[in-house]
């Protein structure tokens, strides 16, 4: 374990000196985020009844998604790993003495966190001075915002486990770019980074909320808001949980065979 410890150590130093381009990253996703909770706002304006989620719940989830991009965003893929698989450069790889599985796992989640960490923190800032409904508001208690953080370290790995399925898939196919697409624009509408899950017809989101998708951002953002509580918010971790050791078992599962049939090419 200590080896994959220090890979992930490596990886997050690595990324996290990147500080002009997290800051540009930080302004375009608070300008992002202030289009969303504006037309938002002039919906419940329009219609001040009849919606899933009060505004304020709303206006954190918004918050919270645009600071923690990084760790979900779906449509963010590893450029060395990509490399590594189209171009041969995985035969490299086979021969070091580590679980190839692991060692792309850690680094997905390093290069997201250390990207996270650095865009996080202003628009927190900003996020938690605007007046409410509109700013970012405290989690309703304390434990609440245990389970958050419980929530979102696994949403993290359930992103992690997810993204390695698309690139196994890679070693199947003569081109990435379509795999990669596919995934992004599904992962993405059916986790709640277009539209929170709350506002999808009531019989489409019984089904969704219980796909691996759901265990993506969806869930730490709402229990943060407040939206999900107490035994709801449990059996979302749980689901959570579920999920990730599914799609790991499958991952370790689909790169043996992947691995057994890759033929590299060159010199």
């Amino acid at each position: 374990m200590r080896k994959y410890t220090a890979i992930f150590r490596m990886r997050y130093l690595n990324v996290i000196q990147y500080r002009a381009a997290a800051l540009g990253g930080a302004a375009t996703q608070f300008a992002w985020g202030s289009m969303e909770i504006l037309a938002f706002l002039a919906f419940y304006r329009a219609n001040p009844s009849n919606f899933p989620m009060e505004f304020s719940e709303v206006s954190s989830y918004i918050w919270l998604q645009q600071a923690f991009l990084a760790l979900f965003m779906m449509w963010f893929w590893e450029a060395d790993i990509v490399k590594n698989i189209t171009d041969g450069g995985v035969a490299y790889e086979m021969v070091r003495p580590v679980d190839l599985y692991n060692r792309w796992f850690f680094t997905i989640t390093a290069n997201r966190l250390a990207r996270a960490t650095l865009r996080c923190i202003p628009i927190l800032l900003v996020g938690f001075i605007l007046p409410s409904p509109i700013g970012l508001s405290l989690p309703p208690s304390l434990p609440q915002f245990g389970l958050f953080l419980v929530s979102t370290a696994l949403a993290l790995s359930v992103v992690a486990a997810f993204a390695m399925l698309v690139y196994i898939s890679m070693f199947y196919t003569l081109s990435a770019m379509g795999t990669r697409m596919v995934a992004a624009i599904l992962s993405d509408f059916l986790a709640g980074a277009i539209i929170p899950l709350p506002f999808f017809p009531e019989n489409i989101r019984r089904v969704v909320e219980f796909l691996p998708f759901a265990s993506m951002q969806n869930m730490p953002l709402r229990i943060y808001s407040g939206n999900v509580s107490g035994s709801d918010a449990i059996r979302g971790i749980a689901l959570q949980l579920f999920w990730l050791i599914t799609l790991v078992f499958i991952g370790k599962i689909s790169i043996k065979r992947a691995l057994r049939k890759v033929i590299v090419q060159g010199g």
